[in-house]
């Protein structure tokens, strides 16, 4: 690229400092224990902010997004086995006031998992 190591250090930190880029690394689940993995959609009833301000505190929900269309909040939780993922459906997330109902499913296999965006 014809820049110096400086120069390339300066822009990085600039990227970092703007809230455009973040360096982090990415553990795969399975080989650090956690062999369970899934999407559960849930209907909310009430405030959805509230509902997935609950969520997001959750340490198994890895990613929660508000959303238009048959469900009101998708939520992908990574858990070490099926008896912890009862346990976070059931007694967690669906204890949550105003969660209505939730649909889970269960990742049988994970065929691709990229970290890409703004590369290409």
């Amino acid at each position: 690229m014809g820049l110096s190591e400086a120069a390339v250090r300066q822009r990085v930190q600039k990227l970092l400092d703007q809230g455009v880029m973040q360096i982090v690394a990415v553990t795969d689940p399975l080989t650090v224990g956690f062999r369970r993995q899934a999407m559960v959609e849930v209907n909310v009833e009430g405030d959805v902010e509230s509902v997935a301000d609950a969520l997001t505190a959750m340490d198994e929900c890895e990613y929660v997004v508000m959303t238009a269309g048959s469900f009101d909040l998708m939520v992908e939780i990574v858990c070490e086995d099926d008896d912890h993922l009862l346990e976070v459906i059931n007694r967690r997330i669906r204890a949550v006031p105003g969660v209505r109902s939730t649909e889970s499913f269960v990742y049988l296999k994970l065929k691709k998992q990229t970290y890409m965006w703004g590369t290409r």
